[in-house]
């Protein structure tokens, strides 16, 4: 294979490339017990607005019909698989720097104030928007805990 790029520019490219690879292999199964340390799809925003827990999730360049979502005990999952839209030579690239395959993002959702069957979901232009109607606020039932400084 030819280096088009000066080996000033390629190696730092091969290394994140390769550190990249080894933190997604090593995080891979960590949705099977509930954590999303280090998601490789599906940077998300979780908010409260109008009634509603609200979570906005990127997934750029997935289709609706890639894209599921499944309510399990007092949790959200968000999966699906992002596929390539065109086959390119590996020797052709200078970096490959996006992702495509399987992904999975579980969110768990507070108990007892959540109402799961009213549950609705928006895809458009790239970004998936899960409405989960609240039975009361969150914001509201918090109870701030008084810090002393002795």
């Amino acid at each position: 294979m030819t280096n088009r790029l000066p080996t000033v520019w390629a190696e730092p490219l091969l290394l994140g490339t390769g550190l990249s690879k080894v933190f997604d292999d090593f995080f891979r199964d960590f949705h099977k017990v509930g954590i999303d340390v280090a998601p490789t799809f599906g940077r998300s925003d979780i908010y409260e607005k109008d009634s509603n827990l609200v979570i906005e999730t990127e997934l750029p360049g997935a289709k609706k019909e890639d894209v599921s979502i499944k309510v399990e005990d007092d949790t959200v999952s968000i999966s699906g698989e992002m596929k390539r839209s065109e086959e390119v030579k590996k020797e052709n690239y200078f970096r490959m720097g996006r992702r495509y395959g399987s992904f999975q993002r579980t969110f768990p959702l507070p108990t007892d104030i959540t109402d799961k069957k009213g549950i609705k979901a928006r895809f458009e232009n790239g970004i998936l928007k899960v409405m989960i109607p609240l039975k009361e606020s969150i914001k509201e039932k918090e109870q701030p805990i008084e810090i002393k400084v002795e």
